[in-house]
């Protein structure tokens, strides 16, 4: 059984024919959860499940189980699984990866004529990117129970369509109530999506947990006024204060190292005029930590800060927290089950803690979870210049195939 390798030439074949269904000019992927394209991509991986003998589930949020029976079907399945809905500008890998490994784990043991004592099953969850519908991890999140159904049918895109709708258009609104599907255990294969396995050269990344996350919107009001007729000392430069709390998001995130995270990425300057003083500024704070404790220290600094710098400038600040996810530790028997699968198929590998958010942080709310990482590029996703060596992608899958059989055992 330690012999035991997955093909990988297929895998990868596979993942090529996929990224066609919405291909771009540069070499990526388009494919907006529920567009058409969405539906041409389910479709096709949905054959391909029933070609490798496997039966079909679709619950009332559109998210697919493709079920190889187990020789004891009363045991809860074993899953792996990821999405195939893509960022507008999206790679060929980012999730598309995580299906298709567990398809190939599924020919595998077809090829092989290895039976398993519980199920194995492979799942794509709807809506985990959010760039068409918002929250991000849709499916998941309404497995869990994180949001309720209606409230994810009544999320609509930006021409104003509703997920409920559209996915009763596409044909993927199903009939089972999201959440009545048991799972055994849960393992999610992905690309890292960061440079740190690349960089420390190894294959194959343990993720023992996912980064906790605060989201906030942050406003600071000024006055604008007349950038040369009025002196240094006079102004109320919105800009210029906003840029001190900007720069104290990144001294907290310094201080708690090695997972502290922070990050301004969004930023809207009013009336952003080349000869007048800024008078409002409205931008985005993200903190993260793998520690729920050291992340509620970092937001205790941050408002003490702003606050502080409110009394310090007269300015009026306003800050809100829009999302919060708490750090996801994965459960130490599939963390162990990864890692004892690297160790017996002689990969190079070392612990990951995951800075984005995956549906495996939903299912470990339900069943033992875990994850693998394998390198990408640079360190480059969400980018159609995502990419992954075939033989990365190769080990990641063998180290899910054996990974899984512990889990679900062989009969």
């Amino acid at each position: 059984m330690s012999d035991m390798r997955i093909n990988g030439q297929r895998l990868w074949d596979s993942l090529m024919e996929l990224a066609q269904i919405g291909a771009t000019a540069k070499g990526g992927v388009k494919r907006l959860a529920l567009t058409d394209l969405d539906k041409q991509g389910r479709d096709l991986v949905v054959r391909w499940g029933r070609e490798a003998g496997m039966s079909i589930t679709v619950d009332q949020i559109g998210n697919v189980f493709m079920r190889r029976e187990g020789t004891n079907n009363a045991l809860p399945p074993v899953m792996t699984g990821s999405h195939i809905d893509t960022q507008p500008t999206g790679g060929k890998f980012d999730g598309n990866y995580g299906v298709l490994a567990g398809l190939e784990v599924v020919r595998t043991l077809n090829d092989l004529n290895i039976r398993t004592e519980a199920p194995i099953e492979v799942a794509f969850w709807t809506n985990e990117e959010g760039s068409r519908f918002v929250p991000v991890m849709m499916g998941s999140g309404v497995f869990c129970g994180a949001f309720t159904l209606e409230t994810a049918y009544a999320a609509r895109d930006t021409e104003g369509k509703s997920v409920g709708e559209e996915l009763a258009r596409i044909g993927y609104k199903g009939e089972q109530v999201p959440g009545d599907h048991p799972i055994g255990a849960y393992f999610e294969t992905h690309i890292e999506q960061g440079p740190v396995l690349e960089d420390a050269d190894k294959v194959i990344g343990v993720v023992p947990a996912v980064m906790g996350l605060s989201w906030y919107d942050c406003v600071v009001k000024g006055m604008e006024a007349h950038a040369g007729p009025t002196p240094m000392g006079l102004r109320k430069d919105a800009l210029q204060v906003a840029t001190r709390i900007m720069q104290q998001v990144v001294a907290i995130a310094d201080r708690y190292p090695p997972y502290g995270r922070g990050t301004v990425g969004m930023v809207q300057v009013f009336p952003n005029s080349r000869n007048v003083i800024p008078g409002e500024v409205k931008f985005s704070i993200d903190l993260r930590n793998v520690n729920d404790e050291l992340l509620n220290t970092m937001h205790e600094e941050m408002l003490a800060y702003i606050e502080q710098t409110r009394k310090d400038t007269g300015l009026e600040i306003s800050i809100e927290r829009v999302s919060y996810y708490p750090p996801c530790p994965f459960h130490p028997d599939c963390v162990d089950a990864v890692r004892k699968a690297t160790a017996k198929l002689g990969y190079s590998t070392m612990d990951v803690v995951s800075g984005a958010g995956h549906d495996a942080i939903y299912t470990a709310r339900l069943a033992p979870s875990g994850m693998i990482f394998v390198p990408c590029k640079d360190g480059i996703s969400h980018n159609e210049i995502e990419d992954a060596k075939a033989e990365h992608l190769e080990a990641g899958c063998n180290v899910l195939l054996h990974a899984m059989l512990e889990r679900a055992r062989v009969a």
